[in-house]
């Protein structure tokens, strides 16, 4: 038995049944690290010794009866941009390259009430700012699927470490895709919740009304199991929906006889790879065999919609970011005689290009004379996007799409293309500007066996729904059964 293949529900079945302690699964994971990670990429900060260590007191607890949490002992991967108390949160910048958080953030607090073992933080875009983990300040992650690939973005090292066994399920961040697109990549599962069920305290803010923490795991099971762990109120977070609590996992039931699933005719026009395509085209069939209501649909908003999030992004990123100023926080400059060089050098040395980017574009559209023509504009398209998909809802359970419209890229070939770049988020952008869950799961591999992701999303706190549609179509499908990264073997 290799440790490291298992997934969560195997591993706490096994701590449970004590045919595992924490410490062997924490030191299995620990080797795994030691021997991949060097080509992988997927960490910033690894916390392989302390993780061993926490493992010992929690097996020492354990014996004493002192520990309730079923999930004790097993090890997690964290993003990082979200906070741990104690450990640099530098969201992959120069800017916080050296910044330790003084507190943790509610989904670390929430993990470390479960006794999980952090066992590191994940390499992403800077400031969760990309599609490929390619503009990270420290360096770029590999798709263990095939090395020469990114493996999405941002959260790239969450979805990396996952599909290359380095943890056996990870904390991401999705304001545009972030979580989705690298899932797809990368052949896991990747869970985008609806806004407001998980909360933002300790995320390092991008994009405040799309932001939204969400898990990145092995498979749908797993998946379920985290968001019950994460979910849940916060007064912290003014934007944290207070809803009753409920047991995701529930939900899997392996059955979508009579349920209604759309497919909006127009995110599979052009664009689209057709390998892709053909593999959508093939899950929809299975659908129908399991007895499921496939129809075809109009939704026509994904096009504008990538022209609304670029604005609505980058004018909240320009707001959120002011703070780092060399002053308040992050990275001071050196070089300065006066306070507006002291500004400006702490600006152009801590922020990367894609940052700087996304900063101007911001400031541009807020800036007077421009704000009614453009952010104003954003945010009345964003109203009409919500109502689109407010009325596909009167009519389906779920809407299935394709992730991303193309597998892995090669590394190097679009980072120097911010438009081209931007263009992989035009599956995934629509589902957060109007505060969707939605997951992505793999549905097969192209001819060079790169993974390829379907997308289905879901009403407003309907992720029992999204979670069993993809179960079912999952124990169908048997995916890790049948296709594993090369880097794996």
């Amino acid at each position: 038995m290799n440790i490291t293949d298992l997934t969560v529900h195997e591993l706490k079945e096994k701590l449970e049944k004590k045919e595992l302690t924490a410490t062997e699964v924490t030191r299995a994971y620990v080797e795994r690290i030691n021997e991949k990670e060097q080509e992988v990429q997927a960490f910033i900060t690894t916390l392989t010794d302390e993780a061993v260590e926490k493992a010992k007191k929690i097996d020492e607890k354990k014996a004493k009866g002192e520990i309730t949490s079923p999930f004790a002992g097993i090890p997690v991967g964290i993003k990082d941009n979200i906070c741990m108390k104690g450990v640099k949160t530098t969201c992959a910048s120069k800017m916080l390259e050296n910044f330790v958080a003084p507190y943790d953030a509610t989904v670390t607090e929430k993990l470390n009430q479960e006794e999980l073992i952090p066992l590191g933080k994940l390499n992403m875009d800077e400031f969760a700012m990309g599609a490929s983990t390619e503009y990270s300040y420290f360096q770029k992650t590999k798709n263990p699927w095939n090395l020469s690939t990114v493996p999405g973005g941002s959260s790239g090292g969450s979805a990396a470490a996952v599909a290359v066994n380095l943890v056996p399920w990870a904390l991401g961040s999705d304001t545009g895709g972030s979580i989705r697109q690298p899932a797809s990549f990368c052949g896991v599962v990747g869970l985008k919740p609806t806004y407001g069920l998980v909360s933002r305290y300790g995320l390092v803010a991008f994009a405040s009304s799309l932001d939204q923490i969400g898990p990145i795991t092995k498979d749908v099971q797993d998946s379920a199991i985290l968001l019950n762990l994460i979910s849940g109120h916060d007064e912290k977070d003014s934007t944290s929906m207070n809803l009753e609590k409920k047991d995701y996992t529930k939900a899997l039931k392996n059955d979508v006889k009579g349920l209604k699933i759309g497919i909006p005719k127009e995110w599979y026009g052009e664009g689209i790879n057709p390998e892709v395509k053909e593999k959508l085209e093939q899950a929809i069939e299975q659908y129908k065999e399991l007895g499921a209501i496939v129809e075809e649909c109009s939704l026509d908003v994904a096009n504008y919609a990538l022209a609304t999030y670029y604005i609505i992004a980058c004018a909240e990123a320009s707001s959120n970011l002011g703070r780092f100023d060399g002053i308040r926080y992050g990275y001071r400059t050196e070089n300065y005689t006066n306070l507006k060089e002291l500004f400006k050098n702490s600006r152009s040395e801590g922020f990367g290009a894609e940052v700087k980017r996304r900063i101007i574009l911001g400031t541009y559209v807020l800036s007077s004379g421009y704000y009614d023509a453009y952010y104003k504009k954003a945010q009345q398209v964003r109203t009409l996007v919500k109502q689109k998909f407010d009325e596909a809802f009167e009519k389906y359970d779920v809407l299935l799409t394709p992730t991303s419209p193309n597998v892995a890229f090669e590394i190097g070939t679009k980072s120097n293309n911010p438009l081209e770049m931007y263009l992989s988020d035009i599956c995934t952008v629509s589902v957060n500007i109007a505060g969707l869950p939605g997951i992505s799961i793999p549905c097969g591999v192209d001819s060079k066996g790169m993974p390829i992701g379907m997308q289905l999303i879901g009403n407003r706190f309907a992720e029992e729904t999204i979670l069993n549609v993809a179960y079912t179509y999952e124990q169908k499908t048997k995916f890790r059964e049948n296709y594993q990264p090369k880097f794996l073997i």
